[in-house]
Order: structure tokens, then sequence, then C-alpha cells
């Protein structure tokens, strides 16, 4: 008999098979979204996390608080360059009506949607930049590096330094904090922020100047 094969074939545990429809389910609300009208491509998630890259966005709410203290420290008319931190620059352009310009140095192709304000960006050639990247053309630098090593943060700094007129904002995990000192000459943060999915490092802020982040 048919019934008596139905024995060999595989089934999904239950578990599995909730986790599946919730993936499927979250799919589906991302996609009818994307075809909404009210759809905003500079939403925080428009671009999805791409785990093989390193890519972990913040919350919604720690996005909006390095936004509005980016757009602090550039001051009026400020220029705030974005080094693979996209949702910060996400949150900077839903900013209707403030007075700076932002740019979003990112190695992630999908943010070229956002036209001439993208620049293509490898940490592992930190100073091969566009020419009109002017050489401390930004009032701020907001930078992740994408990987919690000594060779990603050292690239990383060659290129924040060369951008920056002298501040920085850095995040990176807190294991991070003697190299981050030694490259940039920054310091710890008490605000802590947060990411849409916890990570497991510890994970912390740190500038070169009297900031709000404390």
């Amino acid at each position: 008999k048919m019934d008596d094969d139905d024995d060999d074939i595989p089934q999904l545990s239950s578990h599995t098979l909730a986790a599946l429809q919730e993936f499927y389910l979250e799919q589906q609300q991302r996609e009818g979204m994307k075809t909404s009208q009210g759809f905003n491509q500079y939403c925080i998630g428009s671009i999805e996390e791409d785990w093989q890259l390193s890519q972990f966005w913040y919350s919604d709410e720690t996005a909006s608080y390095l936004a509005k203290e980016a757009v602090l420290a550039a001051g009026k008319g400020g220029r705030i360059a974005c080094v693979s931190a996209p949702s910060v620059y996400q949150k900077l352009k839903k900013q209707d009506g403030e007075d700076f310009s932002v740019c979003i140095l990112e190695y992630d192709r999908r943010f070229s949607v956002y036209g001439e304000e993208f620049i293509f960006y490898d940490y592992n050639h930190p100073l091969d930049l566009p020419e009109n990247l002017l050489p401390h053309s930004f009032d701020i630098v907001i930078a992740d590096p994408p990987y919690l090593s000594e060779e990603c943060l050292q690239k990383t700094a060659e290129t924040i330094k060369y951008l920056t007129k002298g501040k920085i904002l850095l995040c990176t995990g807190a294991v991070m904090e003697e190299q981050a000192t030694k490259y940039l000459g920054v310091k710890m943060c008490k605000f802590i922020p947060k990411h849409s999915r916890n990570l497991a490092n510890e994970f912390r802020c740190y500038v070169n100047y009297a900031s709000g982040l404390d």
C-alpha cells in the first residue's frame, strides 16, 4: 500500500516548521511593504542584512540616536560620512529639512540605489576612494568596521583619518577598546548601541570629542 511508504518521508519537527513559516511570513510582509505606496527606501530593513558580509543593523532607536548625534556634531551645513554604517545613513536621510549633507561608503553594492551619495568602499583598500572625495572634507565620520579584528580596524582608521576634519564616532566591539584608542585616539562612551538582532559580542561607541553620548 502507498500508506506504508509514508513513514519513509522525512518530517520537519514542529519547531523547525514554525520557524520556517515565520520566515516566509516575514518575507511576505517585507515584499508587501516594498510594493505598497508608503514604502520608504530609507527605512532600516529596506535592504536586508547579509550575514555573510557581517551586516547587523542597529535598532531603530540606536540609529536615530546616532543620527541625531552626528547632526549636532557636524553643525549647520555640516558634511557627514557614514563608513560601513548604512542604518545611520538611512536615519539621516529621513530627517527632512535638516541642514547637512551625507554620503555612505559601503562594500555592499545594493546600497547603490542611493545614487551619487553611495561610494563603493573596501576596507582592504582604505585610500582607494574617488578623486572628488577630498581629504579632511567631512565634519564628522561615523564608522562601523565590519569585523572585530585589528587589521580591519587599522585599515578603516586610515579611511576615517583621511576623510574627517577631526571628529570621529566609531562603533565597534568593547574588545576593540585598546586598538580604537591606539589607531584613532577615541574613548569609549557611556551610550550602549543596540542592534535589531542580539549580537554575541558587547558593542560600544567611541568618540574623540565632547559628545552627547555620555
